[in-house]
């Protein structure tokens, strides 16, 4: 029988590979997906608001820009740095503080919406991350998600990673936050209602060359797999890639647009 995966030692290298690279790159460019999920909450002015896992606060951004109180957190310092920078240029208002997903440190009920854009999904402990999104939000309140599915683009590069650098036993894919039979297991009865929105997000780059370059430089999980294998596994990676990339291209030769699909989630405290 195998141990049980350390889960503590997990969210270190999880937290190391977030950290490696610079997330900000690809980050600003899924600043739509933070807007689209600010109106699916409806979020009102002067409501608090708690962005988890936020990375450089594309949600945040969007709470902040309809004049919510805004709480940015996430484990990795140097990307709430970031966020806070984008806020200053804005001239926008939030507060920037170093939070695990799994461990808020927040009273209970202390906020009208929580939300997460591709974040508290890599949360290793699953089901703790979702307990604490649920225990800081207000009855009534909202927490919404946005959370990449298996069957799209990026759980496929995921997928494409697993088969070079296989995860450890028993831990659960972050994909698992983008079907909706999950979603109701992991809220439970803390959720009054979920409502779920197929959604796609269009990633828009030269060729499939650019995109990996660019995602092997700044993306931390892709930039430690192929800092992990030697250069014939990494060449191997590489061309695993490409044939996804080219596969699910709908430009053409001429450029590279990828739809990747996403589930827009909307949970209503109970």
């Amino acid at each position: 029988m195998n141990a049980p995966t350390d889960l503590n030692a997990l969210k270190t290298r999880h937290q190391a590979a977030w950290a490696s690279g610079d997330y900000a790159v690809i980050g600003t460019t899924l600043q739509i997906v933070g807007e689209h999920l600010a109106e699916a909450c409806d979020l009102r002015t002067d409501e608090r608001v708690l962005d988890v896992a936020a990375g450089n606060g594309n949600a945040t951004l969007a709470a902040a820009r309809r004049g919510c109180i805004v709480t940015s957190t996430d484990y990795v310092g140097s990307l709430l740095e970031r966020g806070a920078e984008r806020a200053r240029a804005e001239r926008l208002q939030a507060t920037f503080q170093v939070a695990d997903a799994e461990a808020l440190p927040f009273d209970d009920a202390s906020f009208d919406a929580v939300l997460s854009t591709f974040g508290v999904m890599f949360s290793p402990d699953q089901s703790r991350a979702a307990a604490e999104l649920a225990r800081v939000c207000r009855p009534g309140g909202r927490i919404g998600l946005a959370n990449w599915t298996p069957e799209g683009f990026i759980g496929q590069v995921f997928k494409t990673l697993g088969r070079h650098l296989p995860p450890p036993a028993g831990v659960q894919p972050p994909s698992r936050w983008g079907v909706e039979a999950n979603l109701h297991a992991l809220f439970g009865e803390t959720a009054g209602a979920i409502s779920v929105t197929p959604r796609i997000f269009n990633f828009r780059y030269r060729c499939a060359a650019h995109f990996i370059d660019v995602f092997r430089t700044w993306y931390g999980p892709i930039h430690k797999a192929f800092a992990a294998l030697p250069a014939d596994a990494a060449q191997a990676l590489e061309r695993d890639l490409t044939t996804l990339l080219t596969r699910m291209n709908r430009a053409g030769g001429a450029s590279l647009v990828v739809p990747s699909e996403y589930l827009e989630v909307v949970v209503t405290r109970r």
